[in-house]
Formats: structure tokens, sequence, C-alpha cells
């Protein structure tokens, strides 16, 4: 019975790289259209992954977008028209390095905005907690203190 349960865990942890989808590779007649086909690759993003090219992407959605791109280059349209094609109908997050304009610029510029933020923050608490100086002590607490430390003092000698 644990024998069988072991094994089937396993088959189900294994299960999702069985079912992956497997891309499908592209023939090209021109060395010229491969090479073009590599560079968009490349230079285009997952939309369903966001960190990963098309090319380093196995989502169903990405083969999609390399299918268009190989129908695209077969059809002998130029690499920007191709880019602009998926810009218009995707937006400039389906470029990996994005263009510097004002609808992106929270994309070049917020990672170093939360940066100087949080610097600006951790500052300030560092800075507010070395100014935290501990009161005077009143003459009846310094009396108090030498007694404490006589009694030390007495307690080491016996």
């Amino acid at each position: 019975m644990m024998k069988t349960l072991r094994l089937s865990i396993i088959a189900f942890l294994f299960l999702p790289l069985v079912l992956q989808a497997e891309d499908i590779p592209f023939e090209f007649e021109r060395a010229d259209h491969e090479q073009r086909y590599k560079e968009l690759v490349d230079e285009l993003r997952c939309m369903v992954c966001q960190n990963q090219t098309l090319a380093d992407s196995h989502a169903p959605l990405a083969q999609d977008l390399r299918n268009e791109v190989y129908r695209m280059i077969i059809e002998d349209q130029q690499k920007q028209d191709i880019v602009d094609f998926l810009v218009q109908r995707y937006g400039d997050f389906v470029l990996y390095k994005p263009p510097l304009k004002n609808t992106t610029l929270l994309l070049w510029f917020g990672p170093f905005l939360l940066l100087l933020i949080a610097s600006a923050v951790g500052f300030s608490l560092v800075r507010s907690r070395a100014k935290v100086v501990p009161e005077e002590l009143n003459q009846a607490q310094k009396e108090r203190l030498r007694q404490l430390l006589d009694e030390q003092d007495s307690n080491k000698a016996s």
C-alpha cells in the first residue's frame, strides 16, 4: 500500500513535466530568415511568463507568438514591421527592452525610485534610533546605583 502511494506521489509530481507542450521546430530556407527569427524571439517577451523571452518560454501563447513571427518572416516582412505589429497588438510590454518614453518611465525608473525610498526610510530609522539618549539620573537614582555597585564589590570580595 505504501509503495503504491509513493509511486503515485512521484508520478503526480512529474506529471507537469510530461504534459509540458513541446515546441515546434522551424525550418528556414534562407539563413537571413533564421537569423532574424532568432534575434526577434530573443528580443520579445513572453506575455504569460513575463520574465522570459519568447525563445525561453514554453507557454502556449509564446508558441503562438513564435508561430506568428515565423509566418511573418517567411512572408519576408522586415524586423521592424514585425516588432511594430506585435507592439501595436500587445503594447510595449512585449518588448524585452521597452523604449524609454512617457508610458514606460515607471518601468525604467521604478526600481531605482523604490530603492531610494527604502534607503531614505532605513536611514531615517537608524538616525531616529541613534537620537535616543538615556535621560540623566537624578540624585536618588545615582545613590541607589552606588549602593548596588558597592554591594556587588563586597560580594565579590567575600
